[in-house]
This record gives C-alpha cells, sequence and structure tokens, in this order.
C-alpha cells in the first residue's frame, strides 16, 4: 500500500497541471453554445433542404472544406476553409462572423487545445496516455482512500491551504468524484483508444470500424452540392443534415453525414459518399449495426455532455472542475511539501549547533 501511495503521489505531481487543464478545457466547451457571442447562435435549426443546399453551393465555391449544418446546440452553420480560416452563417444565409486562423475563435483553438494540445497527432497522443493515468488515478485513489474511510468529510474545498489540508480535501473529494471522472476518461480513452475500446465491448459484438471514404473518378467539373444534400435527405427523410465534407484530393467521394433519430451522436454517424457527378457511391447506415458499435457512438456525446439534457452538461462540467481542482492543488501541494521539508532539514543543524556554541 506504500509503494501503491508513493506511485499515485509522484505520479499525480509530475502530470496533474495536464490533467487540470484538460478538465478546465472540457468544461469550458460542455458550454460552447452559451458563451461564443456570435449572432445568431440561439436561432432554432430550421433544416430545409433547399436553404441548406444554397448556402452550400456558394460555401463550396467559396472554398470550404467542410460545413456543419445548424444544430440544437448552435443555430449556425460552420464553415471551415483549407487555409485554417472559416466562417458562421445563419440560416437565412447571413455571413456573421469571418476569421481567417482559429486563433480568431476562441471556440476552436481550445476544441484543438483539449484534444490535440495544438500539437496534431502527437498532442492527441500525449493526451490519450494522460487519459490512462487519470483513469489509473481513479482506481488507485479509491483504493488508498478506502483506509481512511472513517475520516471522510464533505468538503468542497481544503480547509486551509496547507499541504496536509490539501491532501484530506485531495482524498475525500475525489471519492466524491470519482463516478463522475471515470465516466469522463472511459468515454475519452474509448474515443481515442479503438482498438482497446473494440477489445472491451468484444462481449457485446464487434465495432464497426470507420470506413474510409471510397475512391471514385476525378471529375473537373463542378459538383453538384446541392443534388446530394436533396438525395440523402430522400434516402433518409427523417434524418437531419448535419455535416458536408469536400474531398481534399481529385478522387476522393463528397461525404454528407446525417443523424437519425436514434443516434445520440450530435452529427450522427449516417453517411452518404458521392462521386463528383453527384452519383452515390456507398451508403453507412449505423442502423443495422451491432451492440458493440452503438455503445461505441456513445462515447463522444457522454463524454462531451450532449446527452442526457442539462442535468448530464452539470455532471460533466462538475467532472471537469474537479479534475483541474484536484490535479493543480495536487502539483501545488507536493511540491511545496518537498520545499517545507528542505527547509526544515537545512534548519534542523543549526538548531542542534546553539548548545555547543552556548556551552
Amino acid at each position: 500500500m506504500k509503494t501503491l501511495s508513493i506511485l499515485h503521489r509522484w505520479s499525480g505531481g509530475l502530470i496533474g497541471l495536464l490533467l487540470a487543464l484538460l478538465g478546465l478545457t472540457g468544461a469550458i466547451l460542455v458550454w460552447e453554445g452559451e458563451w461564443i457571442g456570435v449572432p445568431g447562435v440561439d436561432d432554432p435549426a430550421i433544416g430545409q433542404v433547399e436553404r441548406i443546399a444554397a448556402i452550400s453551393d456558394r460555401a463550396v465555391a467559396d472554398g470550404a472544406i467542410r460545413i456543419t449544418y445548424a444544430g440544437e446546440e448552435i443555430g449556425l452553420h460552420l464553415v471551415a476553409k483549407g487555409d485554417g480560416g472559416g466562417k458562421y452563417i445563419r440560416q437565412n444565409g447571413e455571413v456573421v462572423a469571418n476569421w481567417t486562423s482559429e486563433w480568431e475563435r476562441p471556440e476552436l483553438w481550445i476544441f484543438d487545445l483539449h484534444h490535440h494540445l495544438l500539437s496534431g497527432e502527437t498532442g492527441e497522443w500525449v493526451t490519450g496516455i494522460a487519459g490512462v493515468f487519470g483513469l489509473l488515478f481513479v482506481i488507485t485513489g479509491s483504493i488508498l482512500w478506502w483506509r481512511s474511510r472513517r475520516a471522510f468529510e464533505w468538503r468542497l474545498w481544503p480547509r486551509k491551504m496547507q499541504p496536509g489540508p490539501i491532501v484530506r480535501h485531495h482524498r475525500d473529494f475525489g471519492i466524491i468524484v470519482a463516478p463522475l471522472l471515470l465516466a469522463s476518461f472511459l468515454t475519452g480513452l474509448g474515443m481515442l483508444f479503438p482498438s482497446a475500446a473494440g477489445l472491451a465491448l468484444a462481449p457485446f459484438g464487434t465495432i464497426a470500424p470507420i470506413a474510409r471514404p471510397p475512391a471514385v473518378e476525378p471529375d473537373p467539373q463542378p459538383a453538384p452540392i446541392g443534388s446530394m444534400l436533396r438525395q440523402a435527405k430522400s434516402r433518409f427523410p427523417n434524418a437531419e443534415l448535419r455535416r458536408l465534407t469536400v474531398p481534399a484530393k481529385p478522387d476522393g467521394a463528397y461525404s454528407v453525414r446525417m443523424r437519425q433519430p436514434f443516434e445520440w451522436t450530435p452529427n450522427g454517424r449516417t453517411a452518404i459518399y458521392f462521386d463528383r457527378a453527384g452519383k452515390v457511391v456507398r451508403i453507412d447506415d449505423p442502423a443495422g449495426s451491432s451492440t458493440a458499435t452503438s455503445i461505441n457512438e456513445k462515447f463522444y456525446p457522454v463524454h462531451t455532455g450532449k446527452a442526457g439534457g442539462l442535468i448530464w452538461k452539470l455532471a460533466m462540467t462538475l467532472s471537469g472542475i474537479a479534475l483541474t481542482l484536484l490535479g493543480s492543488l495536487a502539483v501545488w501541494s507536493f511540491w511545496i511539501r518537498r520545499v517545507i521539508h528542505r527547509r526544515s532539514r537545512r534548519a534542523r543543524p543549526v538548531a542542534q549547533a546553539r548548545p555547543e556554541a552556548i556551552a
């Protein structure tokens, strides 16, 4: 048990600030729709195909590589360009925000910071490793709490900002929020490491792999975007149009993402792929997927607080704030305790020398 305690404390002291950063950015992103401050963000999603088609045609002609359509959380169309720029468009076609870099939009760079630490795939791996440590912290912390459970106190803040009270607060507050932290870490790791998620969900079937867009014949003519959206809506009349992705290569297929009523993921997993002439080349319908795939599809909405309404949003917010508090105070108390210990050791010889000097 002593070895487990030492490992828990040293690991927390070294990686706690990274976990605190992930917790803080995650809590902020849960409420993205409430604070981005762009006109029309609260507009109800209309979903008129003809209006969406007209806006999409203009956006693609202007260099859009991806369009995320207005939904329940954000009532604006989000257009992304290949050079890092983009715009928000109201559902009536009015452009209400323009930017040339993601640094001009806090919701974009905070998202990148939370998922990739602003470092692409390398940052994503670091985030994944931090998530593994976070999961282990919850497990080992619960084990260590059990031996001192009789001294448990309901306290949201340390009694004093000193190493001892902070450690006691860390132990007791940690066990209170442990279920929420487990949900955050498990769902986050499930998205980052799909192979591990597949092994964990094997009793429920096989997770359908994320299929790459099919290759198509290059066509120099402008793609009929509006026709693609109309075809997609006719194939799944009860589904919402959620995203259009423009291929980066000449032989790539256009992708139209949709969300059927049974799907939890905000942008859905239903996808229809088109060649550059507007002909359907593949349809991915999650309706017939396995139970494992259905569970895997819920990782993202659960992790981001986009499932379960206001109650779950508050729960995931508490999870992020708790991780921020636990991680930052753990680092502070760990290193402050070492500073105090070193000072006391330096002062000890001086105190012992006084009697000899008097004699």
